[in-house]
């Protein structure tokens, strides 16, 4: 691999390995598939998905990528982890996905393929597995448009966040597969909302995301304590 690529191999086998399940509601990614009418309803209630040019940094086996496209956006996903991306094109020629597209590469190197390009980014679950956030900051933040969104989602590093997203959810429940998140990699708001000035972001809305195991039910909140996302603007 490239060593100047912003990716951890073992962070990219791991979702690899996983790939042929990505798009099972029962599988490890459950929890993706639950959350993400919430990622989509949030995304699009503040940027109005409808006819814009959309980027999805990190886009996995493409669930968001897929649900953007099918609100009338055109979405080009992208990520490092090839086998993910082939079933993400296999599952929009097998459901008849209009308008989206996959592409293996980094937000690094598309910022300086394609600056200014896009209308809204994404950038959801993604930024607890990468060697150096801030640098995925910059580029979603050259992709964008002046006047465009950027959203990001992660995981808040404390107490009550080691103890739900990592002993809870990989442990006790078994949600999500062992190893899936690293407490050290974990990202505060503070820290994700100093990236995001750096880069040239201005921050709009922050949200927490809830969870209760016994209805299985997600919702947003004010809590930002465990997963959080932030909307930001380009001026």
């Amino acid at each position: 691999m490239n060593p100047t690529v912003n990716a951890d191999p073992a962070e990219l086998a791991k979702f690899s390995d996983l790939a042929h399940r990505w798009w099972d509601p029962e599988s490890e990614f459950r929890p993706l598939h639950q959350i993400n009418p919430l990622r989509l309803g949030w995304i699009d209630g503040l940027a109005s998905l409808s006819g814009k040019n959309v980027l999805d940094v990190g886009c996995g086996g493409g669930i968001l990528s897929d649900s953007m496209a099918r609100k009338g956006a055109e979405v080009t996903g992208i990520d490092l982890a090839v086998k993910a991306l082939k079933v993400a094109q296999l599952h929009a020629l097998e459901a008849g996905t209009q308008h989206v597209s996959y592409r293996e590469i980094s937000a690094e190197a598309l910022a300086q393929e394609q600056p200014g390009a896009f209308d809204v980014v994404t950038c959801m679950e993604m930024l607890e597995h990468v060697p150096d956030p801030a640098s995925v900051v910059r580029a979603c933040s050259a992709l964008v448009k002046p006047g465009g969104w950027v959203f990001f989602s992660t995981i808040n590093r404390n107490p009550k966040s080691f103890l739900f997203a990592i002993v809870g959810a990989e442990y006790l429940l078994q949600m999500l597969p062992k190893g899936t998140h690293e407490y050290a990699k974990m990202i505060r708001p503070s820290e994700l909302a100093s990236h995001c000035r750096a880069a040239g972001l201005e921050l709009t809305q922050t949200r927490g995301m809830e969870f209760n195991p016994l209805t299985q039910r997600y919702w947003l909140s004010q809590d930002t304590s465990v997963n959080y996302l932030i909307a930001t603007r380009k001026p």
